[in-house]
């Protein structure tokens, strides 16, 4: 029995980790954060974590950090980090929620909405760049993709 099952495994192929699609999505995704983290970092000082709280208050604006959370699938403890590290170097304030004293709700200062329209410029640079690199049919048909991939 334990012979034909092993005849059975050694005609399947082995997994191959460099060919699992989660994994190439993954590292495809690390080396572009990674590239563009230079941007926020050099200028600003920033984390992966504080640009993506910063990025996420810019966009929808006044929101708890439950609500970044659940956005952009950032771990709690990583946006709380974030928020005390923004708040420190007062490009966000804190507000108390009235409907739970539990809650705050966080929005960006000017100073924040400064640096976000000036990450935003050089987020859009960076991905035109992007873009042409890879040129205009593999980026609109990576954007399908992706897209298809998150609504799943």
């Amino acid at each position: 029995m334990a012979e034909q099952d092993a005849a059975e495994h050694s005609s399947e192929p082995e997994f191959d980790l460099e060919q699992f699609l989660p994994y190439l999505l993954n590292q495809a995704a690390e080396a572009t954060s990674r590239d563009f983290e230079s941007v926020y970092r050099e200028v600003y000082g920033m984390t992966r974590a504080q640009w993506r709280v910063m990025a996420n208050l810019g966009k929808f604006g006044s929101m708890t950090a439950r609500d970044i959370c659940a956005i952009s699938h950032i771990d709690k403890t990583k946006v709380s980090r974030a928020v005390t590290a923004l708040e420190a170097t007062q490009m966000l304030v804190r507000s108390p929620s009235e409907d739970d004293r539990r809650a705050e709700f966080l929005s960006l200062t000017e100073g924040g909405m400064n640096a976000f329209r000036d990450l935003g410029r050089q987020a859009r640079k960076y991905d035109a760049k992007l873009r042409s690199d890879l040129g205009e049919r593999v980026s609109a048909d990576l954007k399908r993709v992706l897209t298809i991939l998150m609504r799943r």
